[in-house]
């Protein structure tokens, strides 16, 4: 189902940890909520489960409004499934008894409850696990269990709470695989909660970045990347140097700017003017020059990422360092000539 928030807010006290926020998740997306601890991600999915009132704005889901003001539509009408940190299986029933609960408690018959339970676990692949106690699964098997509940009591959407950040990095990686396939078994949309950018971009087909109770900007992994719209984005997704940079001549979508004696033409907004202008340069944005073009810089400091080295240089005329990625070692002190590829005036 499709997902709508319309100038959404809440507030907890003196605090508005939801302000005015405005989303539209299209039925079928496999969507990602991404920021820093406290911004307000986990209240945004409690709205939309129904398990926190609004005070101000809409919910609707398939274009039926669930919330509003002095008006909330209880979860167990919402026909959304929620996968919590914590997984919130019941430790005392078997794997096909956790599944089974929403079915049960439904008032459905034994052998609908069994062929439910059955196509369920066989969609997250623990088919030969049902009678076995959620103590004696892994951390990711627990996640699948959890997911499977979601899909036997027929959630339309699946909202899923931080849900990989208590496994170790290994698995991570292994469930990030199982929440996509996972995701397109079901033919559901998925709104996925993070404060980590690496599983947004892996993830998502469209992430909103969300910053003090807002959200700053939504957009596709690669455009949330090569074009963030603003000083919080361009630092929070990926890594990156911003520098002040005069803005001296544009024309269509690129800018003719000047930083440290240094002056190159770099992507920019549609709407960017003459003027001071903020430079987003990533690490691959800048490379070893050939022969003896580009321009002079020492190395700072380096730290080994196995295999590549990130390098921080220092140049005349800069007062920050530059942070490049090097396939070879090199030891602070060296000179290197560089070149800049590209880089991103981002919007004033």
């Amino acid at each position: 189902m499709s997902i709508r928030l319309d100038a959404v807010s809440k507030s907890f006290g003196d605090h508005k940890v939801l302000n005015d926020v405005s989303l539209s998740i299209e039925d079928g997306t496999f969507f990602v909520v991404l920021g820093p601890s406290g911004c307000g991600k986990s209240t945004l999915l409690r709205t939309i489960a129904g398990l926190e009132p609004i005070d101000a704005g809409e919910v609707l889901l398939d274009g039926r409004k669930v919330a509003g003001e002095r008006f909330h539509v209880p979860p167990e009408q919402r026909q959304v499934g929620v996968v919590f940190q914590s997984y919130a299986l019941w430790p005392h029933l078997s794997v096909a008894g956790n599944v089974a609960f929403p079915l049960e408690a439904a008032g459905k018959g034994r052998s609908v409850v069994s062929a439910r339970v059955d196509d369920c676990l066989e969609t997250v692949a623990l088919s030969e696990f049902g009678q076995r106690k959620p103590a004696e699964l892994s951390g990711g098997q627990r996640q699948r269990v959890a997911l499977a509940r979601c899909l036997a009591q027929g959630a339309g959407t699946v909202l899923m709470d931080e849900p990989l950040a208590n496994l170790d990095p290994h698995l991570r990686g292994v469930m990030e695989e199982e929440l996509s396939s996972f995701h397109r078994a079901s033919g559901g949309t998925t709104l996925f909660i993070t404060h980590d950018q690496r599983e947004a971009m892996a993830l998502a087909d469209k992430v909103a970045v969300m910053w003090d109770g807002k959200i700053l900007q939504v957009d596709d992994p690669d455009t949330l990347y090569r074009r963030p719209m603003s000083k919080e984005v361009a630092g929070f997704i990926g890594r990156s140097t911003l520098l002040p940079v005069s803005i001296n001549r544009v024309w269509e979508n690129r800018a003719e700017i000047g930083f440290g004696g240094i002056e190159l033409a770099v992507e920019c907004p549609h709407n960017a003017v003459p003027g001071q202008g903020t430079l987003l340069l990533r690490p691959e944005h800048i490379v070893l020059a050939s022969s003896s073009s580009g321009f002079e810089a020492r190395v700072v400091r380096t730290v080994y990422r196995g295999g590549i080295w990130d390098v921080f240089v220092s140049m005349p005329g800069l007062d920050q360092h530059l942070m490049m990625s090097l396939h070879r070692q090199a030891a602070p002190g060296d000179r290197l000539r560089l070149d800049v590829l590209r880089g991103w005036v981002l919007p004033a």
